[in-house]
């Protein structure tokens, strides 16, 4: 048997002191920014914030501005990794002085259409430029204590039908164009990722088990939490199975009592319940 490290022991002790339904409370939002606090084994509710522009925050007035970044278009125009990194150094500062944990950006996708309304939180129709300054945002964010989010996994690029759509692409334009900026933030270390809304060669990608499942979590080794986007996830069982561990937000939860049902129904394995417990923790 391997030694385990203290924090693995206090993530296990943490685990088996939890039933099932407080488990699968864990895995979903609250409201629309965070996840409960589970006082019992003494985890303060964890907040969530849009960025990367800026810190939106969990409440918008006058009375709490945040800063305003250049676009990350501009950013990386720059073509400069150092830039981006304290770029992201005070944006994961600012997130701290307002209690946010987890700061929904970068944005990987790249500018595949001059349509693409997201575009402005995009870096570059270029993967590598994307994936250099992407991973020095990444590095400079986490340098405070405050997770990353990358966003929007995968091939969440352009803007007709983005909530929809069901985007068909070869396994090379895939792996050379699409998935590289995502890549690179994993093995940097990235702690969090978010699954689009779009689906990739007809699965939607919060069920896409064989991008989330397959590619980021086995091939590349990313251990972190994968969080639907907004509403994103439309089903129970074939979410949980395919490698989603948060869905957000509260409204439109597919989870909670109906994942709690699936559990005991056999859908879904217990395990897999903790396997995203243990991301959460």
């Amino acid at each position: 048997m391997t030694d385990r490290t203290p924090d693995e022991a206090t993530i296990e002790r943490a685990l088996a002191a939890l039933d099932l339904e407080t488990k699968v409370r864990l895995l979903s939002g609250q409201d629309f920014w965070t996840l409960p606090a589970i006082p019992e084994i003494g985890l303060r509710s964890l907040v969530m914030s849009d960025g990367p522009i800026g810190v939106r925050g969990v409440r918008w007035a006058p009375d709490d501005p945040s800063t305003a970044l250049p676009s990350p278009t501009a950013l990386a125009a720059t073509w400069d990794p150092r830039l981006a990194r304290d770029a992201g150094r005070l944006i994961g500062a600012e997130c701290r002085s307002k209690g946010i944990h987890l700061l929904l950006a970068p944005t990987l996708n790249l500018h595949r259409s001059p349509l693409g309304g997201r575009h402005f939180e995009c870096y570059s129709e270029d993967p590598l430029l994307t994936a250099e300054i992407g991973t020095a945002y990444v590095t400079g964010v986490q340098s405070q204590g405050v997770s990353a989010t990358a966003k929007h996994f995968v091939a969440n690029d352009a803007e007709t039908d983005r909530f929809t759509v069901d985007v068909r692409v070869s396994e090379r334009a895939l792996r050379e164009l699409y998935l590289v900026p995502f890549e690179r933030v994993v093995a940097a270390g990235v702690w969090a990722a978010m699954a689009a809304y779009n689906s990739v060669n007809g699965t939607t990608m919060t069920e896409h088990a064989a991008l989330l499942r397959g590619l980021l979590k086995g091939e590349w080794g990313f251990d972190g939490v994968v969080m639907s986007d907004w509403t994103a996830a439309r089903s129970t069982a074939a979410t949980a199975n395919g490698g989603l561990d948060v869905v957000m937000p509260a409204t439109g939860d597919p989870w909670g009592a109906a994942l709690v049902a699936a559990v005991r129904a056999g859908a879904v394995a217990e395990s897999v319940v903790d396997d995203k417990v243990r991301r959460v923790l």
